[in-house]
């Protein structure tokens, strides 16, 4: 009998022999006992008939528990477990192949026993340790990827020789298995040893961005070398395609998650995980503020809801001297305004007139030889808005701890006081941002308390805010208090734990979400959208809203301009004469009686505070529509006063509730979701998020008013949950209230006679191809946004809305309206224009879309069957246009 020399026990080639013959004289010709054999082999010193004893048991699936008893005695009676697996690795190959073996199953579960005993001491551990890692550098080196982490474990890999295991980790990347390449050098830390960029960059082509998240984990070189790489994917112009050509080995591409937009959502997690430096990244930068940039334009030109003066001194911070942006910027300038005004924005932000279209700078010319330009006439209509009732002398500006401790008295007086806090908005490109202001308003007198100054140099400062906001005999006044008082937390590390410690407060956000109810009319000022949260509350309640202009102006400018110090003492001091007015009419405005009585003084409201969580709540997973089913005690609203934010992955349910009269806001590909909370605070929107950003975002904003969305869910499903969920109440009156793609609710009616006027004004003629009425049906089935005529049920789409005159439309350029948007004539079949029961068309105003009769309505209606409250209205006969 041969012996092997490493065991005492039977070589491997001379039990390959024994069970080569066994299957022709069987086990009896042997003359031995089965059973006898079958235990002296379980328990036997030689691995390879401990191996061939388990094959049985292997076999039967039925006695997988037996298996597992047994291999964990023969480990124990083993002399070396370690070198016994090698013995078995080595001595077959049946391992090596794709299916499940029974070599494998035993490193994995030896892997286990190993791990449930007692750790020996470090002489014990070292005893032979270095001969088995070189056997079992060797064995991994064949091994299939699911092994490596086993064998890595058991063999203590990551203290062994590393130029094999560099060997190894390079022939499974060099054979396309990327993955196990980078899950195999984590295990065993050797990347400071390889090459990011090529052992990331297949893995970024899959979009499996964690595993090189965490291949990169620990090492900040590596982090910056991945983000540099990353970055640079993210230049103006660069074509991805380009790098997935140069690896030619990468299966399952994903090109269309490497866009610059998304690239740049994953640059701007990793800076913020590893804490590096932006200035590593400037084209993601520039994309950042980019985005921004849109923003302020939107909010300028088309919003009109920001002076000339705060929105050059924002542009002038996120452009400085980059080119590109400037470029950009001069772009967006002459798509949302005419040529003067885009000369003087190039003249107020002092940008290069070498890089001006010729147009503009012949403009700018003619503006330097004139005076400057005035402000636009809705700068100066006052009366439209809420003015301040207090005089100006009564607005304290309070900078030093002198100034705090001659009004101490009257800041901590009981009594009502509204607070408000403003800070410079960082549109994305920064982290939370610092509170500048604090705002506290007492009957007749406003102080604003300067908290660059006193947050830094005044430890009174912060008792004294504390005094103010812990006693509750002061009955604190806010609008989206919970979300205030973290930035204060954050800004002033003394206030970090402010919010626990408020007593006797009232979040007026939450009386004015009863409110909503009601449906009130909020009618727009100078034809813009109408107005929100706190400003649309005080038009409801007083009469007119907040003039809101100052909101986005540069709150860490000193000294502050006289209209930023009347905005700020004015959304302070309105608080307390929303409050009394409230107080004296809770049922005008619809209030139930328990919430009249959590309204007089003195009682205690935690912003934010919850009442007995739910099942879902309580866990640490995200709260996810379509929730439990049960008696809902949301209060209901309606479609139109329902406003949400949602992030740049849910553009699908946006258009659907949109769809369904609900007024919703996208973050733009790539925006930073820390976006969304701040357009929820300022705006009073629920936001609606999908995946990891849900536990940041809830974190900012008021309980119940962030929900994360089931991205498994079709867009319509989601839609409904989400309207289930807050109890929304839509009628058919609702649907197509909202342009789908633009969110405005201002459409204009046209007739067909105008629609024809208009489409050959814009050189939009019949060809000989589109002459047919069944081609124009066929086209209007085609078109995504057309409003049909009849629903079941007989209802038609008849939305309130004024004919469209030749007034309203440019003389200079065709198809135009008189705020500057074009109509999108070309997506207007010409053969629509004779079909015989057409009588007209509708467009937006916002966007320019048109819209006419087809069979969309009917689709809309019966997809969203189940959530339409009331019987469908019956068709008004329209009339003519004179």
């Amino acid at each position: 009998m041969v012996l092997d020399k490493r065991t005492g026990g039977l070589s491997g080639r001379f039990l390959w022999v024994l069970r080569s013959v066994t299957p022709h004289w069987g086990w009896k010709g042997l003359e031995l006992d089965s059973d006898v054999v079958f235990q002296q082999n379980l328990h036997s010193q030689d691995p390879l008939l401990f191996l061939q004893a388990l094959q049985p048991l292997w076999s039967t699936r039925e006695l997988r528990q037996q298996l597992r008893e047994e291999a964990w005695r023969g480990f124990a009676a083993l002399d070396n477990p370690l070198a016994g697996l090698l013995d078995m690795l080595e001595g077959s190959r049946g391992w090596q192949g794709k299916d499940p073996s029974l070599e494998a199953w035993v490193t994995c579960e030896l892997q286990r026993w190993l791990q449930a005993q007692p750790r020996p001491g470090q002489a014990q551990c070292s005893l032979g340790l270095k001969e088995l890692q070189a056997r079992a550098v060797r064995v991994l080196a064949e091994s299939p990827p699911s092994l490596a982490g086993p064998l890595v474990s058991i063999f203590q890999l990551q203290d062994a020789d590393r130029s094999p295991l560099l060997a190894y980790v390079r022939q499974l990347h060099q054979e396309g298995k990327f993955k196990e390449a980078v899950m195999l050098s984590t295990k065993l830390k050797l990347q400071p040893e390889l090459d990011v960029e090529k052992m990331g960059t297949p893995l970024l082509l899959q979009d499996k961005v964690n595993l090189v998240e965490r291949y990169v984990d620990g090492f900040p070189d590596l982090q910056r070398r991945l983000l540099v790489l990353m970055d640079s994917w993210c230049q103006p112009d660069f074509d991805i395609r380009v790098v997935a050509r140069q690896h030619l080995k990468v299966t399952s591409l994903k090109l269309e998650k490497l866009s610059p937009k998304v690239l740049s959502r994953q640059v701007l997690h990793l800076l913020e995980r590893f804490g590096l430096d932006p200035a590593l990244c400037p084209n993601v930068v520039a994309q950042q503020r980019l985005a921004a940039l849109r923003y302020l334009c939107y909010k300028r030109f088309v919003e009109r809801s920001m002076s000339q003066e705060n929105w050059a001194d924002h542009v002038q911070d996120l452009v400085g001297q980059n080119e590109w942006l400037q470029e950009q910027l001069l772009k967006l300038l002459t798509s949302h305004s005419d040529m003067a005004t885009a000369a003087q924005c190039a003249l107020d932000l002092s940008l290069p007139e070498a890089r001006l279209p010729a147009t503009v700078a012949a403009e700018l010319s003619r503006l330097r030889l004139q005076e400057r330009m005035a402000e636009a006439p809705f700068e100066d209509r006052r009366d439209d808005y809420y003015q301040l009732p207090v005089a100006r002398e009564n607005v304290h500006f309070l900078a030093s701890w002198e100034d705090l401790a001659r009004h101490e008295e009257e800041l901590l007086q009981p009594g009502l006081v509204g607070v408000d806090l403003e800070w410079r908005p960082s549109f994305g490109t920064g982290g939370r941002p610092q509170v500048s202001l604090m705002q506290v308003a007492v009957e007749g007198h406003v102080f604003l308390l300067d908290l660059l100054v006193l947050s830094q140099t005044s430890q009174a400062f912060s008792q004294l805010v504390l005094r103010l906001l812990s006693d509750p005999s002061i009955t604190k006044l806010g609008y989206g208090m919970a979300g205030d008082l973290r930035s204060l937390g954050a800004s002033c590390p003394a206030l970090a734990h402010v919010e626990k410690q408020l007593r006797g407060s009232l979040d007026l956000q939450q009386v004015h979400r009863q409110m909503r109810v009601v449906d009130m009319p909020a009618p727009s000022v100078d034809g813009t959208k109408g107005p929100r949260g706190l400003s649309l509350l005080v038009q409801q309640v007083l009469g007119k809203p907040l003039d809101k202009r100052q909101q986005l102006s540069n709150w860490d400018r000193r000294p502050l301009s006289e209209a930023q110090l009347v905005y700020a003492a004015t959304d302070a001091y309105c608080l307390l004469e929303v409050y009394r007015v409230l107080c004296r009419d809770p049922t005008r405005f619809h209030l139930s009686e328990d919430l009249a009585k959590s309204l007089r003084p003195g009682r205690s409201q935690r912003p934010g505070a919850r009442e007995q969580p739910s099942r879902q709540e309580a866990s640490a997973l995200p709260q996810q529509v379509p929730v439990a089913e049960g008696e809902d005690t949301t209060p209901e609203i309606q479609a139109r006063a329902f406003r949400v934010v949602c992030d740049s992955m849910l553009q699908g349910l946006a258009r659907s509730l949109r769809c369904l009269g609900v007024d919703v806001l996208v973050l733009g590909t790539g925006e930073d979701h820390r976006r969304a909370a701040e357009v929820a605070r300022q705006e009073g929107r629920v936001i609606l998020t999908s995946g990891l950003p849900y536990h940041k975002l809830r974190a900012q904003v008021r309980a119940g008013r962030c929900l994360s969305v089931d991205c498994s869910l079709k867009a319509r499903q989601q839609a409904k949950a989400v309207l289930r969920h807050f109890n929304v109440r839509v009628t058919h009156a609702d649907i197509f209230s909202r342009c789908q793609a633009c969110n405005c609710d201002q459409y204009l009616k046209v007739s067909k006679d105008m629609m024809k006027q208009l489409m050959g004004l814009s050189g939009h003629q019949e060809s000989p191809s589109n002459t047919g009425d069944e081609d124009a049906q066929s086209k209007d089935a085609q078109e995504p946004g057309s409003a049909p005529a009849e629903a079941p049920g007989g209802s038609t789409y008849d939305p309130p809305c004024r004919w469209l005159e030749a007034s309203d439309l440019q003389a200079s350029v065709p198809g135009t309206l008189g705020n500057g948007t074009r109509l999108q004539l070309a997506g207007v079949p010409v053969g629509v224009l004779r079909r015989p029961g057409l009588r007209h068309f509708y467009c937006c105003t916002g966007c320019g879309k048109v819209f006419w009769e087809g069979s969309h309505l009917g689709r809309v209606t019966a997809n969203f069957h189940e959530v339409l409250e009331g019987p469908p209205a019956p068709a008004s006969p329209a009339s003519s246009p004179s």
